[in-house]
């Protein structure tokens, strides 16, 4: 006797649709043209090239050990050749795929970072050029000689001003001894106190 096939009751839900797989996302997709876009779309393009490099390592590493895996007598198929250098005689070896590869990392990371050094932080400081410290040290340099040269000057003016009063008030007070008690001016003193002041205005103004 044939069983008969229970019909799916119309209330019963159907077989959920599968909703289509999206890639991963960096932050909000709403985000303005802006530095912050530009900053999420450089992290999500590191994320996808560190992915790709892992996945390319994992493969490198099965086909290692697949290849120590053969017997020692078979000749690897896949086996780089002996690059001569051109200056010496002795043979280089070949390098290491894991180590090509993170020298191909390093080169492009240093290709996109454009200058910039990426601190302990996590923050990028853009370098200075070579030259901007010598140039900053000598500007330094040539405001301090300019002020030093000022201060000078100025105590050289105000020595010379003292020197100047200090022979004044002594050539007032020898004026003062050429008279005698009556008032009485000696001729002879004050002529020869009077050149000497010739004699210090002449040097002075040669």
């Amino acid at each position: 006797m044939m069983t008969l096939k229970r019909k799916r009751d119309a209330s019963e839900p159907g077989p959920v649709p599968e909703k289509p797989r999206r890639g991963f996302r960096v932050g909000p997709d709403n985000l303005p043209d802006g530095p912050w876009r530009r900053k999420v779309t450089k992290i999500k393009k590191d994320l996808i090239h560190k992915a790709k490099v892992k996945k390319a390592y994992a493969k490198i590493k099965a086909r290692e050990l697949a290849d120590k895996s053969t017997p020692a007598d078979e000749e690897p198929v896949d086996q780089a050749p002996r690059v001569a250098d051109d200056d010496d005689d002795e043979v280089q070896p070949p390098l290491h795929p894991t180590r090509e590869l993170m020298l191909k990392d390093e080169d492009k990371a240093q290709a996109g970072s454009g200058g910039d050094t990426t601190t302990a932080d996590g923050q990028r400081r853009r370098n200075r050029r070579p030259g901007y410290y010598d140039k900053q040290l000598q500007k330094a340099a040539t405001r301090r000689a300019e002020v030093e040269e000022r201060a000078a000057e100025r105590q050289r003016r105000l020595e010379e001003r003292d020197r100047r009063l200090a022979e004044r008030e002594r050539f007032r007070k020898a004026m003062a001894k050429t008279r005698d008690g009556n008032g009485r001016k000696k001729l002879g003193r004050e002529s020869t106190l009077l050149l000497e002041k010739v004699k210090r205005l002449v040097a002075d103004d040669g």
